[in-house]
């Protein structure tokens, strides 16, 4: 049936009510106990296995558990995007930073294909899905990808399997990147099924059902894991600085009193555990209470991941430094947290990246006057302009404060009832000019569409609630988490090409500045 078949016939108050429900449920256990089965009281409908894919994923979730064990492992980062208001416009810059240059094994830029086409066009791709409601977007990879010299046999292998659970064709796209130390495939889907109507797919499918399919055909290619591989990888996080599999393992296995003991069931695991508690005992996360018996500490996952993000961080600026050929030691490299306002950074862009590809994050890394090396996480991509390689900049972070604008209409609310117009705004001020306050309006007009929680009459009178500025700071709190910094470009020169230029540069005016920036007789600076 389409939606508008839907005719819900309520019925009277009382008739078939609670008693006759219970009654009901009582006679369904009843027939699945005898029927051999086992039925759950009490369980909470979370509407995960609702669209297509849910028998699928009950199915690979039952599955024998020690074949799965011995599985390749593979990393699946799923995420839809609403493609109302801007999202076409995000979708055709997300689809071109994907095949940007550098991101194939040769350096080259990324090369889009298909179900049986190694080349297609981003622009068919985009027409294609215009006024869909929404789009998914997935990264696969295996851990072992590296022993594939060519992924797109498996993506597509993987698509038709999708498809087959998922019953229905789909309509899909997707780039190989071989620019970091997992080779990894990014695939974009329509929102659309073979016939034409919203595609949903259940979440237990795109949680945990697409990864145990690219398990599987990963596994029949290379084979499942050996013994002698799973112990290995296991040795290896045993020491590593982030959050393992180990770790997860030693927090289901606390006790009432919030205390674990190695696992003694076996030589081996009892050598692993005991392992990594004395590693996180060195890293002050966890503490031997008596022989044998560890406490650990209770921010141990967010601590952990907070580290094996750093970690990732640093191999990136050390990465893109180096193949730029700028030698600069560790010490120097500074992380820049975007929920915490810093001094603001001048310097020259080394790169510019994706730190988060699945939500579109960027990243910039600038080398900085002070010496330093500087991580900036700068938020949306379509939210900033380009920024070459080379170009001068200067970054800060982006005031969350409402600003001097805010504070006059809300002045100005307070002494008229709580409402703002051009007229009363000129009124109380007749030194103003109707165009000054004309950006006043289109202030609040951007603030209504950001959150919708503005009111304004026909007669384009605005209300003003008594706590306007409070809700202005939320919503600069919010753009801020979408553009946490304000990038200004001082030079699209590079500096060696300043010093011989013909014009006024950015070097001549930071010779004339009464207020230069600060130099440091290091790095850039130097």
């Amino acid at each position: 049936m389409t939606d508008d078949e839907f005719r819900p016939k309520l019925g009277k108050i009382g008739s078939r009510g609670s008693k006759a429900g219970k009654r009901f449920a009582g006679q369904l256990r009843a027939a699945i106990n005898r029927a051999g089965g086992q039925s759950r009281r009490g369980g909470r409908f979370t509407g995960s296995r609702i669209g297509r894919g849910g028998a699928a994923a009950v199915l690979l979730k039952s599955r024998d558990r020690y074949a799965a064990y011995r599985q390749q492992r593979v990393v699946v980062k799923a995420r839809l995007v609403k493609l109302a208001g801007k999202g076409s416009d995000g979708a055709r810059a997300h689809l071109r930073y994907l095949q940007r240059d550098g991101v194939t094994r040769q350096g080259e830029p990324g090369e889009l294909y298909g179900p049986d086409s190694d080349r297609v066009e981003g622009k068919d791709f985009i027409d294609r899905a215009e006024g869909d409601r929404h789009q998914f977007r997935f990264i696969v990879a295996a851990e072992d990808g590296i022993a594939y010299d060519d992924l797109k046999p498996l993506t597509r292998r993987l698509m038709v399997q999708m498809e087959e659970d998922l019953g229905t064709k789909l309509d899909w796209v997707a780039v190989d990147h071989f620019n970091t130390g997992h080779p990894h495939t990014h695939i974009m889907v329509r929102g659309k099924d073979d016939r034409g109507e919203n595609l949903v797919i259940a979440r237990d499918y795109i949680s945990a059902g697409l990864r145990e399919r690219a398990a599987e055909l990963v596994s029949l290619d290379l084979g499942p894991r050996t013994d002698h591989e799973i112990e290995q990888r296991l040795l290896q996080e045993m020491e590593q600085e982030r959050f393992t599999g180990i770790d997860r393992r030693l927090l289901q296995k606390r006790d009432n009193h919030g205390l674990v003991s190695p696992d003694g069931r076996d030589v081996f695991r009892h050598t692993l555990h005991q392992g990594r508690l004395r590693k996180l005992e060195r890293m002050g996360l966890a503490e031997e209470v008596v022989p044998g018996r560890w406490r650990l500490d209770d921010e141990l996952e967010a601590t952990l991941r907070r580290l094996g993000e750093r970690g990732d961080i640093i191999k990136t600026m050390h990465r893109e430094l180096t193949s730029k050929g700028i030698a600069r030691s560790a010490a120097d490299y500074v992380v820049h947290d975007a929920e915490q306002n810093t001094e603001p950074v001048v310097g020259r862009v080394v790169a510019r990246g994706l730190a988060d590809e699945i939500q579109d994050r960027h990243y910039l890394i600038v080398d900085g006057l002070d010496g330093k090396s500087h991580y900036i996480d700068i938020g949306k991509g379509e939210a900033t302009e380009p920024t070459h390689d080379g170009c001068i900049v200067r970054i800060t972070s982006r005031n969350n404060e409402p600003r001097r604008v805010d504070r006059t209409i809300a002045d100005i609310a307070a002494a008229n009832g709580g409402r703002y117009n051009v007229d009363i705004h000129l009124r109380l001020d007749p030194s103003a000019t109707e165009r000054f306050a004309e950006t006043h309006v289109r202030r609040l007009e951007a603030i209504r569409r950001a959150t919708g929680g503005l009111e304004r009459q026909p007669d384009g009178t605005w209300i003003i609630a008594p706590d306007h500025l409070d809700r202005v700071a939320d919503y600069e709190r919010q753009r801020a988490r979408a553009e946490p910094v304000v990038i200004e470009r001082l030079s699209s020169i590079p500096l060696d090409k300043q010093v011989g230029f013909d014009g006024a540069t950015w070097l001549d005016r930071e010779l004339v500045s009464n207020q230069p920036t600060a130099l440091r007789d290091s790095g850039f600076g130097r």
